[in-house]
């Protein structure tokens, strides 16, 4: 075995000021390890948006009654506080796992080499994501889990999907200029799919916030809709992306398209039904919490899925420097 290396005073200073440098000059990670850096903050970002929903079918919203403390002599839940204490300071905890798994994406773009500075920063905005949002998520607390913010809570974790779901798949590319593999006429119907996507997931906020899951045993404020008025607008928007993702489908194999684009929309076809067949056995059998939160998931998955459809539109391959060959340089020797 070898010695450990000294470090000298400088090092310490250079760790100092910036430690992503200094790790970055003396760690290359495997391209592998860089993929799976970006899916483990993919996959936190999922596993905190089910987490976040099982506090409020649990009825725990407010199980620390306060923020950033979990009570206002304490920072942690207490024995006292029982089992909503216990399941909301948990989900508080997981928010640290989360930043753990960005960091770590953050430190393995950092330091992969040649520097990618579209991974990096792609790494920083999940970053701040969680950061915004983990203050919103006080926030929501303080207000008492008012419903709008409870929206804003969840549309933001999407967001943060969105980005790391755009890191896993920038990951596994190189930072070649993109090339389409589709015409124009399907790059749009495709982006009029994630427009459909994104209005199906803010409706399905607002069912949440006018149904009857409010996340507390207390009385809680919630939207002034008929939550079932609400969740049929939701079915429709639903039909509509299910409807664009058939059709996408269908022109993809009239085009003879390649293979990746359309083996994505099959997914996002097969993960369309399995949330379908969810959303109406849990609105037919009076939403049960283990089904509300199979949705939730689902939501997430539907969403991971209209990305990796978008996203496999074009191709980057790597970046490549053209250098003259042995013979050409002969040649210019000669030449000279």
């Amino acid at each position: 075995m070898g010695g450990v290396p000294n470090v000298t005073r400088a090092d310490a200073l250079a760790a100092v000021r910036n430690p992503l440098a200094f790790i970055a000059a003396r760690w290359t990670p495997a391209r592998g390890t860089v993929r799976r850096a970006a899916l483990a903050s993919l996959v936190m970002s999922v596993i905190i948006v089910v987490t976040g929903g099982a506090v409020r079918l649990t009825g725990s919203g407010l199980g620390c009654p306060t923020w950033p403390k979990c009570t206002d002599d304490s920072l942690t839940a207490t024995g006292a506080m029982g089992f909503h204490g216990a399941i909301e300071f948990g989900n508080r905890m997981l928010t640290y796992v989360l930043c753990a798994a960005v960091g770590w994406a953050i430190i393995a773009a950092r330091s992969e080499k040649p520097y990618r500075r579209s991974l990096t920063r792609l790494g920083w905005a999940q970053f701040w994501l969680v950061m915004s949002n983990a203050v919103l998520g006080g926030i929501v607390v303080l207000v008492g889990l008012n419903p709008y913010t409870v929206a804003a809570h969840f549309l933001a974790a999407s967001a943060l999907i969105a980005v790391a779901a755009v890191m896993w798949q920038r990951a596994r590319e190189g930072d070649g200029q993109a090339r389409p593999l589709v015409g124009k006429p399907v790059q749009q119907l495709v982006w009029f799919l994630v427009v459909a996507s994104t209005l199906l997931i803010a409706v399905g906020t607002v069912v949440t916030g006018a149904g009857p899951h409010a996340g507390d045993s207390s009385e809680v404020e919630r939207m002034p809709l008929d939550w079932e008025t609400v969740a049929k607008l939701h079915a429709v928007l639903a039909w509509i992306v299910v409807t664009l993702t058939f059709a996408l489908w269908f022109i993809l194999k009239a085009v003879d398209a390649p293979k990746n684009p359309l083996d994505r929309t099959r997914d996002l076809f097969l993960v369309l039904l399995g949330q379908g067949v969810i959303g109406y056995v849990q609105y037919f059998t009076d939403l049960p919490e283990v089904l509300v939160g199979l949705h939730m998931l689902g939501s997430c998955l539907v969403w991971i899925a209209v990305l990796r459809v978008l996203l496999a539109l074009r191709e980057r391959p790597e970046t490549t420097i053209d250098l003259p060959g042995p013979a050409a340089e002969a040649t210019v020797g000669t030449r000279a």
